[in-house]
């Protein structure tokens, strides 16, 4: 919009990731389908979530084949990391990466793995860190 007489002023528009109250995916085999965000762990001033972060979920739905056989229940709190998210993450190699969904993988409150399986594939950010347990488990990397 302009005004007469001044300069012209731009929207910007910040395209944010993972924030409290965002629904996200479960991409292994705990048993929970659903998950929402509670709360961005790294500080009492971080709102946003970026891919490799960790996080505290509320689990919202299970797996309807695999209730019985669930590690988690409806409402039980865990720790996740953010393994996808639908905003493209830049790389230093000048490649953008964004997935069709926002996911996670559930951890248990020790940050060990509650479920024995990762399905689909993950960034390349993976191997780089000291996260090399989900690569192993994940069917395969994305560069």
């Amino acid at each position: 919009p302009k005004v007469a007489g001044s300069t012209p002023v731009f929207l910007v528009f910040y395209i944010f990731m993972i924030q409290v109250g965002t629904i996200l995916n479960v991409i292994d085999n705990s048993g929970a389908k659903d998950v929402q965000c509670l709360k961005v762990y790294g500080g009492f001033k971080n709102r946003y979530a970026f891919v490799g972060d960790t996080i505290l979920v509320s689990v919202k739905k299970l797996r309807s084949k695999r209730k019985a056989f669930s590690k988690v229940k409806k409402g039980e709190l865990c720790k996740a990391v953010i393994v996808r998210t639908k905003t493209s993450v830049k790389h230093p190699n000048s490649d953008n990466i964004s997935f069709l969904n926002n996911a996670v993988v559930l951890l248990s409150k020790q940050k060990k793995l509650i479920g024995t399986r990762i399905f689909g594939p993950l960034p390349k950010s993976f191997r780089k860190s000291n996260l090399m347990k989900f690569v192993s488990l994940s069917s395969g990397i994305v560069s």
